[in-house]
């Protein structure tokens, strides 16, 4: 199915140059002069590069056909991790590169999905918000103002600002997109 750039979305997978690409922003621009151009800002999925690119609005591309499997992490050695796949058990795995900032929101046990392009695995994609314990944090300042925040470290070495009432070994609930705190769990 063709796209035309005109009709963006964040979150739209296509196909640039060959390889999969993930749209995380873009903003339509019309000159004073000439046709209107879309300014993107694009994740390569297959090795994890963001670029900002720019295209005429009426270029068209092809969607990328991403296909997801339900799977649970099962552990992580020397840089890579694993992922039992929860129908036909086998396993996958994947680089720590390829996981990104994706690392700090996999707990052993949680459930992900594996997403793949041509039958190759891409990355993982984790929920909108998980539930991390966390395992340091600095003393909480007594007379502090009740909106202040401090220094924490959650159980796969996220690093985090926290109110002041949180102690290590709580759990909290924490948005996987840009890895800040949204409650307690």
């Amino acid at each position: 199915m063709a796209i035309v750039a005109g009709d963006f979305k964040t979150g739209l997978t296509l196909i640039v140059d060959g390889d999969p690409w993930q749209v995380l922003d873009f903003q339509h621009v019309k000159p004073g002069k000439g046709a209107a151009i879309l300014k993107t800002k694009m994740k390569n999925l297959k090795n994890g590069n963001v670029q900002e690119r720019n295209f005429n609005a009426s270029t068209k591309f092809e969607q990328a056909n991403i296909s997801k499997k339900a799977a649970q992490y099962s552990y992580a050695a020397d840089n890579t991790y694993y992922f039992m796949d929860l129908e036909t058990y086998d396993t996958y795995e994947l680089s720590e590169e390829h996981l990104g900032f994706n690392k700090y929101f996999i707990v052993e046990g949680s459930e992900v999905s594996l997403m793949f392009f041509d039958g190759e695995l891409l990355s993982v994609s984790v929920p909108e918000k998980v539930e991390l314990t966390v395992t340091e944090t600095d003393a909480a300042i007594k007379g502090a103002p009740s909106n202040q925040t401090k220094d924490a470290v959650c159980e796969t070495g996220l690093k985090l600002r926290v109110p002041q009432f949180i102690e290590p070994g709580e759990k909290i609930v924490v948005f996987s997109a840009d890895g800040k705190y949204s409650g307690r769990a």
